[in-house]
């Protein structure tokens, strides 16, 4: 049995737009990605509202990723494949980040995982980078308004180059989201059903290949 980590933010952890809660098992994607893989592979959800990769949060001293990357591959070994999504989270406002500095942040959430893992389990997992879905124009007006901007869904169409770039620099594969799902128009950040189940799909796709 392989094991698979899913490491994220909301859209891993099942954030529900419309309510504010959580989508049940049946319908988040890590979830939905074990039921399509079966059982030769063991799915952990590692998610997150509000992580970053990483970006200190001035009022929650968890949701740096950097900072929990080790610990979780460390807790979850042997990890075979490694799938990380992060981003959104770093557009907002508050953190003033470039495209080029959150593909920073990405390369060195990877580089650590991958490090920590070869010295403990003695080889790297494979690791997948998917660049998230993008931040549509319905954020501007949604509950979030004030955290994203029209900035933040400019930098989300085009973070996806830029992590290809990083994919390519590290040797691991690459998933641009975009291509396969967008958000919901509630929010125009976070996930509908039907678009876990896609990326699920476009998931597996990579992790089969």
């Amino acid at each position: 049995m392989k094991t698979v980590v899913c490491f994220g933010d909301s859209n891993t952890y099942g954030y529900e737009p419309v309510t504010g809660g959580r989508y049940n098992a049946e319908v988040r994607w890590p979830c939905v990605l074990q039921r399509i893989l079966g059982d030769r592979y063991d799915i952990i959800e590692e998610g997150c509202n509000g992580r970053t990769t990483v970006f200190e949060d001035p009022n929650d001293d968890w949701k740096n990723g950097l900072d929990y990357i080790k610990g979780i591959v460390c807790s979850h070994r042997p990890v075979d494949v490694l799938v990380i999504m992060l981003g959104s989270n770093d557009m907002k406002v508050s953190y003033g980040a470039s495209c080029s500095d959150i593909a920073a942040g990405m390369r060195a959430v990877v580089k650590a995982a991958v490090d920590t893992l070869e010295y403990k389990q003695k080889y790297a997992p494979e690791v997948i980078i998917v660049s998230p879905p993008e931040i549509t124009e319905d954020v501007l007006t949604g509950p979030f308004a004030g955290s994203f901007d029209e900035t933040s869904c400019r930098k989300s169409r085009e973070l996806a180059g830029f992590y290809e770039e990083v994919a390519d620099e590290l040797g691991v594969r690459f998933l641009n989201a975009a291509e396969y799902i967008r958000p919901s128009q509630t929010d125009g950040l976070h996930l509908t059903a039907a678009a876990h189940e896609g990326l699920a799909e476009a998931v597996a796709s990579v992790i089969v290949s």
